[in-house]
């Protein structure tokens, strides 16, 4: 009898033992091997990289977002099991029972975060996309910034009354239709960059998109189904530009510079005005963002130049419902991926975004 109590408790501890050390020793060896790129380069592209396409390319047969799904139960049954814990400890009087609901919690996110290691983290420290194609971001000057500016001010003014709109002139395009054309528009940009030149799918609208929203986020890829999710509650005119960024990223696209930069050429490059408008209007945006601070002047120019009545709507409608929203939730979660981005060697953080200007005016300087 005692040999056999001793038995189990020997096996339980051995299994306790392995939930922690196996997903520790996985972040460990991790952060050991991040800085050789050689032995990183051979996981991303041969396992990593093929596994999270053919998992995007199984989670497509289905209609919503597996990522959303998952993320809902995955929550959900954390704070049920915190909550138990706290349950117990009231009921029973033993704290003892809620640091251990308490560790086998902390265990779980810590295999989260090994998986999240291996399965994203790792893109961080390959090659980056404009290494991979050779692209160049030489210094530049406010007046090449402007020029640029100006570029993708006048196109976007041009598309704007191309795109279908409502009686009031707001942008009306389908968005359901948008996202079924989606794996379309990389066809163009992929014949230019062959690293960008893999088996399409559709990415998927979030349920949850006014939540994403006022954390401040457009959309997010879920690395373990390998779904561009893409949240619907933003500004219509800008969600096709959107699709692109997230579809970026199932192409190992893995810096927010370079994903942005990626999803807007892919748009202006593609067949497709509806997606060539959110493109433009999308790099006009981060342009407007970069020339403005140094030169207010010259953007004040561009804008009394170019904008129509439909780029304005549009631009207004983004500018309004951003404000809108605006709060300190926004603060922290901006706050928390910030952290996560520069936890991963992306110095610029989340102003990352902003950065994509260097290559979007070394890239359409020389068109």
């Amino acid at each position: 009898m005692y040999t056999k109590v001793n038995h189990i408790n020997s096996a339980k501890v051995w299994f306790f033992l392995g939930t922690i050390t196996l997903p520790l020793a996985l972040v460990i060896l991790f952060e050991v091997l991040k800085g050789r790129q050689v032995v990183i380069g051979a996981w991303v592209w041969s396992v990593m990289a093929p596994l999270e396409q053919v998992l995007g390319r199984l989670w497509s047969l289905f209609p919503v977002s597996v990522a959303e799904v998952f993320a809902v139960l995955f929550l959900s049954g954390c704070t049920v099991w915190l909550g138990r814990a706290i349950v117990l400890v009231v009921h029973q009087k033993k704290p003892i029972l809620f640091l251990r609901r308490l560790l086998g919690l902390g265990i779980v996110w810590l295999w989260l975060w090994a998986g999240l290691c291996w399965f994203w983290n790792a893109a961080y420290y390959v090659p980056s996309f404009a290494q991979r194609e050779g692209l160049e971001t030489s210094p530049y000057s406010i007046e090449e910034l402007a020029e640029v500016t100006k570029y993708f001010a006048q196109q976007a003014a041009a598309l704007a009354p191309q795109v279908p709109r409502d009686a009031e002139g707001h942008f009306a395009a389908d968005l359901f239709d948008c996202f079924d054309r989606g794996p379309s528009i990389y066809h163009n940009i992929g014949q230019k960059f062959s690293s960008l030149n893999i088996k399409a799918v559709k990415a998927k609208p979030l349920f949850f998109s006014r939540l994403q929203s006022i954390l401040g986020f457009t959309g997010i890829y879920f690395p373990f189904t390998g779904e561009a999710n893409v949240n619907v509650d933003a500004p219509a005119c800008l969600i096709p530009a959107t699709i692109a960024h997230e579809m970026s990223h199932q192409r190992m696209v893995s810096s927010e510079l370079e994903a942005n930069f990626v999803g807007i050429a892919a748009c202006t490059s593609c067949d497709d005005v509806v997606y060539q408008y959110s493109g433009y209007l999308m790099g006009l945006i981060n342009l407007c963002n970069a020339l403005y601070p140094v030169s207010p002047d010259a953007w004040n120019k561009i804008a009394e130049q170019t904008f129509n009545r439909e780029l304005f709507i549009d631009w207004s409608d983004n500018n309004n419902y951003w404000a809108e929203l605006e709060s300190p939730a926004e603060d922290v979660a901006g706050d928390m991926y910030d952290s996560f981005l520069k936890s991963n060697d992306q110095e610029l953080g989340i102003h990352s975004y902003g950065a994509c200007v260097d290559l979007l005016v070394n890239y359409y300087l020389k068109r």
